[in-house]
């Protein structure tokens, strides 16, 4: 089976023979899937459905939550970078999926959306 037809972001023809830019990509899309994760761990947080861990006393939960959020934006960096490295990959939709991923992880760290749940 080819893996190429199961990956579901357009892939467009290299302008450049040699040049690709899939890795940019990779490591911008994963700050969008790092935003996302810390809103919604906040708000799972809140919403008293998730108890992230406080690993260093005087700061509290924050660091637990800030470190899961890293984590997931790490996990998804690498597999991004693995599976876009050598490829071609279009700008547009991957650009628009960051920035509402972004939108939303921000939306999840705003106090007034707590209140809301």
């Amino acid at each position: 089976m080819n893996s190429r037809a199961a990956d579901p972001v357009p892939h467009v023809p290299s302008e450049l023979p040699g040049h690709t830019n899939g890795a940019a990509w990779a490591a911008f899309l994963a700050a969008g899937i790092g935003t996302f994760a810390m809103g919604l761990v906040v708000v799972l947080n809140e919403a008293g459905l998730f108890a992230a861990p406080s690993l260093y006393g005087p700061a509290g939960g924050v660091t637990g939550r800030t470190t899961i959020a890293v984590l997931i934006w790490l996990i998804g960096w690498v597999v991004l970078h693995v599976r876009w490295r050598r490829r071609e990959v279009a700008a547009a939709p991957v650009a628009t999926l960051t920035l509402v991923l972004i939108a939303l992880g921000i939306l999840g760290t705003f106090p007034p959306f707590w209140g809301m749940l």
